[in-house]
């Protein structure tokens, strides 16, 4: 093969006798030798529902990689499940893996050479951390995103994981017998797979897909499908043109495809992790993108899905309607065009795309709202910016005016909501979950599906922390500058009224400011005691508006 190699460093020569040596105990032959060695990082664990199935799709990737001409050499990934960590300490430390995911990738690429890398994965933090790690070693990389979960079923209704948090508060309010949940959790989650909804999961491997990483209607096919078996095959065989044409990530990881993800994002209704994400991604692409960019095209994309947890439809359900192409292919007036893994420009695949059902995937002249899933929100409250899945809050609490319930922690504000201590209208702002302050901004899916189970129907959470993308209802999330660097949410009090407008994008905390300063003044932050990952990552962890990355 006439074609300069990476891996050539460790292979080429006589100096590297040592290095051929210990690559020939791995049964690598004379001839392999001269091939490109390809990495797959794969999350597989047995641990996680939507990583149980990923070492029969790795070995579906190998036998592409070898059929192409290439040498696979398989190495392991971490694997946090939200929804197991979730509710206690363990949330903590689901955003800080993003990194450790990122660096062990880049750590395993580096030290070994490779010439391409397929990664292999599914879940909240995992493809994000894939995806800047590919960004940051930029050699050809693609992903295989492992799928969705089919739903769950009981008594003639499809479920979901949201279903079985959302029982705790039907638990709480006496709507629902402790037997009744039993029974809901042994039938809600059937199998492997990313959990069912358009949740962070299941978007980022739709934002993964719409910004060409991953191959054409890759990020929709459950995870039980034979179709998904035949895609990773399909992508292991892929990732040897990018090689040879040396196509990286930074080639793909552009401003266009960006704000193309960001598009789908709007019209799917995703969550709003992917805004952290995205930015993320950006900044290990070094490519320009601020909440400015997400408020934007808010404005001039409408939500033309109605998927879970806000609508009905599911991600099985998307993908029978046509996928991501399919979704592709309805907002392709707004799209820009740019290259993909595939070798398809992102227009030809749209173009090529068919829309199935017109009813689950809609076309923008008859939306399910005129404007985009996700807001981005600024004000007194938050200088920085806050995010809202505006597609998952009733109409009539776009616009509210409340009195604050302070709650430092989630735990706290958990006991007062099952214990019916809140009141329709107010306002409950946790705090102290931000980046730093929690550290590692854990999600608030425990305290928002409990309010959906006790019946609240006007009730805002504010936090400095996140939420699921399971989470639905007037949840906002991201407040920055968070409570320990001394943003303003640090200094709300019980009864102060705080005012949010989703139309005008404002979340205000309506106290004079000469009260504010003085509560400054008197203000001493949180300190807490940490070890290990979390005092590293809280040292280094930068801003929720930034993308919550670490310097």
């Amino acid at each position: 093969m006439n074609m300069t190699m990476r891996s050539d460093e460790v292979k080429t020569g006589y100096q590297r006798a040592p290095n051929r040596s210990l690559l020939r105990s791995l049964g690598v032959t004379q001839r392999e030798m001269d091939l490109p060695f390809i990495g797959i990082a794969n999350a597989y664990n047995t641990i996680v529902p939507g990583h149980t199935h990923l070492r029969q799709l790795s070995d579906k990737v190998r036998e592409g990689i070898a059929a192409a001409g290439g040498v696979p050499f398989e190495f392991g990934v971490i694997g946090i499940c939200d929804g197991i960590a979730m509710g206690h300490v363990g949330m903590r430390y689901s955003l800080p893996s993003r990194e450790n995911i990122a660096d062990s990738i880049e750590l395993m690429a580096e030290a070994h050479r490779f010439d391409g890398l397929v990664c292999v994965g599914t879940c909240d933090k995992i493809v994000p951390g894939m995806l800047m790690a590919a960004a940051r070693t930029n050699i050809p990389t693609i992903l295989l995103t492992g799928g969705p979960m089919l739903s769950g079923f009981q008594d003639g209704n499809d479920l979901s994981l949201i279903d079985v948090f959302e029982g705790v508060g039907k638990v709480a309010a006496g709507s629902m017998t402790n037997e009744a949940l039993c029974d809901l959790e042994t039938c809600a989650m059937p199998g492997c797979g990313s959990c069912q909804g358009l949740y962070t999961a299941n978007t980022m491997a739709c934002m993964t897909e719409s910004m060409g990483m991953s191959l054409p209607g890759c990020a929709a096919i459950p995870a039980v499908d034979a179709a998904k078996v035949r895609i990773a095959r399909e992508t292991g065989e892929a990732i040897l043109p990018l090689v040879k044409k040396n196509i990286c990530p930074r080639d793909i990881i552009t401003k266009k495809s960006l704000m193309n993800a960001i598009r789908v994002d709007m019209a799917l209704g995703g969550s709003t992790n992917t805004v952290l994400h995205l930015m993320a991604i950006a900044t290990e692409a070094d490519v320009p993108l601020s909440l400015a960019d997400f408020s934007r095209i808010s404005d001039e994309i409408p939500h033309i899905c109605d998927m879970q947890p806000s609508g009905p439809h599911s991600m099985q359900t998307l993908y029978r309607a046509g996928g991501i192409p399919a979704v592709l292919k309805q907002l392709s007036p707004y799209l820009e065009d740019a290259i993909s893994v595939s070798g398809k420009s992102v227009m030809a695949i749209a173009r090529d795309a068919v829309v199935k059902n017109e009813h689950i995937i809609q076309s923008v002249q008859e939306s399910v709202h005129s404007p985009g899933g996700l807001k981005i929100l600024s004000g007194s409250l938050a200088p920085d910016g806050a995010v809202v899945k505006c597609a998952a809050v009733p109409q009539e609490m776009w616009r509210h005016t409340g009195p604050a319930r302070v709650f430092d922690g989630e735990t706290p504000a958990m006991n007062a909501i099952l214990a019916r201590e809140i009141k329709e209208g107010d306002i409950a702002i946790i705090r102290y979950e931000g980046p730093r302050g929690a550290p590692g901004m854990p999600e608030m899916l425990s305290p928002t599906s409990a309010l959906m189970g006790l019946g609240y129907k006007k009730v805002v959470l504010i936090t400095d922390g996140r939420f699921s993308g399971g989470t639905r209802g007037p949840c906002i999330g991201h407040v920055a500058p968070e409570a320990a660097v001394g943003g303003p949410i640090a200094f709300v009090r019980d009864g102060d009224v705080i005012e949010i407008d989703l139309f005008a994008k404002k979340i205000d905390l309506l106290v004079d400011a000469a009260v504010l300063d003085t509560r400054k003044k008197d203000w001493k932050p949180v300190k807490k005691q940490l070890h290990g990952v979390l005092a590293r990552y809280a040292a280094t962890v930068e801003q929720a508006n930034l993308g919550a990355v670490q310097r």
